[in-house]
Order: C-alpha cells, then structure tokens, then sequence
C-alpha cells in the first residue's frame, strides 16, 4: 500500500509540478482523499515530497541541459544577466518562506484552503493573461532584466499559499513584466532550480529519519524516478502547447476542480485536517 500511494503521488507530483495548477494542492488533495498520511506517517510524507520534487527538478536540468551550459560557456555575455534575474527573482519567496514557513505549514496545507487558493489563482490568470498576454516584449528569457525579476519574484510569493502554484504565479509576474507565454513558462522552469532545491534542503535538514525503513527507502526511489519521468514528458508537452494556445484551460481547470472541491468538502463527502 505503501508503494501504490507512493506511485500514485508522485504521478501527480510530475504532471502537476511545472503546470499552472499546483502541484502542492494536488498532492494534498490526492492525499487526503487516498488517505496518505495514515498509511505512511507525517515524517516520511515530508521526506517523500522533497524527494519527488527533486526528481522533477532534474527532468528540468535533462531538457534544459544545453541551455544552461550554454549559458555558462557565455557567462559574460548573457549568462551573468540571466543567472542574476534568476536569483534576484528568487530572494522575495526565499525571505517569506523562512519567516512563515511553520505557519504557512500549519495554517494553509489541507484540502479546503487549496480549494480557495485553485478558485481564486485560476480568475487570476484569466484576468492576467487577457490584460497582458499580448502586450509582450520579451520573447527570451537571456533578455530579462532585474526590474522584470523583482516582479516575478514578488509574484512567486502567492505561491506559499498552497494551491496558487509557484508556476502560475511566476508565470502571472512575468506577464505583467511583458514576457511571451513561452518566455515566462522558461524562466519559471530555470526559477524553480534555486526555489525548489532550496526549499528542499530546508526540509532534508529537518527530516527525522531514524524511523525509516528498507519500504520507505524503496517508495522513496520509485517515486523520485516516477516524478523525474513523467516530468519530462509534461514539461516537453506543455512548451510545445504554449506555442500554440493560451493557458486559459489551465485556469478553467482549477476554477473547476477549485468548487467541485469545496462542494464536496462543505457536505462532509471529503474531510479535510485543519
């Protein structure tokens, strides 16, 4: 059973990561509903999402691998500017996150606030990506500058309320910062190294392992090559629909699911933990 849940959350992790829909609040809707908590224990459910984020993460490093050395092998020509609006973009959700990660941890992860949270980003990227989609001026990520990066990494903020999705919200501030679709889609996947590795490493530090077991080390290993894989077919995909249609769907979809949800929620047919 162990396993199964394991397979089955990070088939989740990996389709849901790097599209606007929020991987966080899927895993955790998905996981109330499997009971995953009860069958693995609060210890190695955190563990397990580092690891599956991990694995999602490098599915970004394999199809981004020439770009991002390129853009070290031209440091000085357009990898120092890239790399910059990178980090400056990541410091605002770093700062925050620290400060308010046990709150944010104890306040927001269950299912009813990522309903709110689905409901609420998806009016967003509508009225987002209607205001200014088409005012565009950027149309590679090598061409971001800091002012844009501020913006986009004010943006990310909205991503600590799980649900939002750190995809849509960067995706979000890069519109306003004038990106095209499939520039802003970039620079959140090259975002999330710094974002996702370092909130990584936060919970690896806090991770009590002492009462793991040879299970759990195998769920933890299926599980990070299950996200890494399917990761790498969605991302492809999703690159490849941004050049042809708008993220609309993306935002129906969480409207969506976002009332289904509370529905079923506020008549007691799923439960949630406060």
């Amino acid at each position: 059973m162990l396993l199964l849940h394991a397979i089955i959350i990070a088939i989740v992790e990996g389709i849901t990561e790097f599209l606007p829909v929020s991987s966080t609040g899927h895993m955790i809707i998905v996981g109330d509903i499997i009971n995953y908590k009860a069958t693995a224990g609060e210890a190695f459910v955190e563990m397990f999402d580092v690891v599956i984020q991990l694995g999602a993460i490098l599915a970004i490093v394999v199809l981004y691998w020439k770009k991002i050395m390129d853009s070290l092998k031209h440091f000085s020509e357009y990898g120092f500017k890239l790399w910059t609006s990178i980090i400056v973009a990541f410091i605002p959700s770093a700062v925050i996150g620290l400060l308010l990660h046990s709150t944010i941890k104890a306040k927001l992860f269950n299912s009813l606030t990522v309903a709110l949270a689905l409901v609420f980003g998806g009016f967003m990227m509508i009225y987002f990506e209607k205001t200014y989609r088409k005012r565009a001026v950027t149309k590679k990520i090598e061409d971001v500058n800091v002012k844009q990066a501020i913006k986009i990494g004010l943006f990310q903020c909205l991503a600590l309320w799980p649900g939002m999705s750190r995809s849509a919200s960067t995706i979000m501030g890069a519109w306003i910062s004038g990106l095209s679709n499939a520039a802003a889609a970039e620079f959140s996947f090259f975002l999330a190294l710094p974002t996702m590795v370092a909130a990584s490493g936060l919970e690896l530090i806090k991770t009590d392992f002492s009462g793991f077991n040879s299970s759990h080390y195998i769920a933890l290993a299926v599980g990070f090559v299950v996200a890494f894989l399917v990761a790498l077919i969605v991302v492809d995909k999703f690159i490849a629909f941004l050049k042809r249609k708008p993220m609309r769907i993306f935002a129906i979809y969480r409207i969506f699911i976002g009332i289904i949800l509370i529905i079923l929620i506020s008549t007691k047919v799923i439960s949630y933990v406060q």
